[in-house]
């Protein structure tokens, strides 16, 4: 299956579009690039694979989905800091480099969708912790990821497996 992302003319809204039912979503206070730099707060454009659910088990059932699932620990982050080794990868505090940490105190991280963008190889610079997640609740623009309602997160997992892709455009 392939999702696919619509940029809406406010350029920090989408359209996600799967299996042929639409769902609300926020995007990159910076819209859409194809030329994705770290901090630029745009979310990038190309096709990639999701790779993975991470989700909060303390306050969450693990989501129905043929992804793989893991449960965020108290420890785990997600390594921003370009000319790292570990740069977009997940990582585990403490740690010496800049990192965002997954166990947030809102309900954004509650569940999360690891994006196969920058993994495969590691571009230095080139945007990292790019994931699918759970919106605010007025869909404020993201740093870069696609954030949508919970139950529309978790119906569009429901649909997920191993070929799924996401498209944006």
């Amino acid at each position: 299956m392939k999702l696919r992302l619509i940029p809406r003319r406010n350029r920090s809204h989408g359209l996600l579009r799967a299996d042929g039912h639409s769902f609300p979503c926020a995007i990159g206070r910076g819209g859409v690039t194809r030329n994705k730099r770290e901090g630029d707060g745009a979310t990038p454009a190309g096709e990639f694979e999701l790779r993975r659910v991470l989700y909060r088990a303390d306050r969450v059932a693990a989501p129905i989905t043929a992804l793989d699932l893991n449960p965020i620990g108290p420890r785990d982050g997600w390594c921003d800091a370009p000319g790292h080794p570990e740069y977009n990868h997940q990582v585990r505090f403490p740690f010496k480099a800049s990192a965002e940490r997954l166990r947030r105190a809102d309900p954004l991280y509650d569940i999360i969708i690891v994006l196969g963008y920058n993994d495969a190889p590691v571009m230095d610079g080139a945007g990292s912790a790019i994931f699918m997640h759970i919106a605010k609740t007025n869909f404020a623009p993201t740093a870069g990821c696609i954030a949508l309602a919970r139950n529309d997160l978790l119906a569009i997992l429901r649909r997920c497996g191993p070929d799924t892709r996401i498209v944006v455009r």
